[in-house]
């Protein structure tokens, strides 16, 4: 079984982990560099934050863009600063035809808006476009059909194993199959959730044994990263 984000290993499971790094990542695990966007809460990173970014991914073939996007969960409005590094790194993913994970608390719509403004168009109807995992998506799901038509995928956070997630556990009923995975968003603080007991509720609520669930999370966290080379 593979969790689908987290940013440090647990045992027994293979990973996307995202940076902070905390702990060294498997040999099976895939790392993603990339500049959260609570870095830019207040201003730009040092000068040469970009161009640094863009040298660790070319030494790093291997690696996805992560996580990267936009944030309203501190601050009601977005900066500036976070809009631009945003599109900078977006821009960077394209280029070098890297997965990308995804963040976007409490502003999906603006993320999605802002990959369609930033990447080519005709890239988008031919599909020749990176892969994105919208990791903790919790937007109703009206935005899931624009998801789907950015190549991307969804992950189910550790909300599903909430009793009172009513509204949640709707929405994550409704992803369609072929785009889903589970994440537990560990950062190596705390308790960490199940990633088993997250497929059982996952499978109740899909009306699918946990072998073929675990079968189709497996598929569809290797089609997610497809366009690196095998580790």
């Amino acid at each position: 079984m593979i969790d689908s984000h987290t940013h440090t290993p647990t045992f027994g499971t293979r990973h996307f982990i995202c940076e902070p790094f905390s702990g060294e990542p498997g040999e099976n695990d895939v790392c993603f560099l990339g500049h959260h966007p609570w870095e830019f809460l207040d201003s730009l990173p040092p000068e040469g934050w970009l161009d640094n970014l863009r040298e660790r991914l070319l030494k790093n073939p291997s690696a996805g863009v992560g996580e990267i996007g936009l944030d309203r969960l501190r601050q009601k409005s977005i900066p500036d600063a976070m809009q631009e590094a945003f599109e900078a790194q977006l821009s960077l993913a394209s280029y070098l035809h890297r997965p990308v994970v995804l963040h976007g608390a409490k502003c999906w719509g603006r993320v999605v808006s802002t990959i369609k403004r930033v990447l080519d168009i005709s890239a988008l109807r031919s599909q020749s476009i990176p892969s994105f995992l919208f990791h903790g998506f919790s937007r109703s799901a009206g935005l899931i059909p624009e998801i789907v038509s950015l190549n991307g995928f969804i992950s189910v956070s550790s909300a599903i194993l909430n009793d009172h997630a009513i509204n949640y556990r709707k929405m994550v009923s409704e992803i369609p199959l072929d785009i889903l995975l589970v994440e537990t968003d560990y950062t190596g603080e705390g308790d960490c959730a199940s990633l088993e007991a997250m497929v059982l509720m996952l499978a109740k609520l899909r009306s699918l044994s946990t072998t073929d669930l675990e079968h189709i999370l497996d598929q569809n966290a290797h089609r997610f990263i497809s366009s690196l080379p095998t580790p």
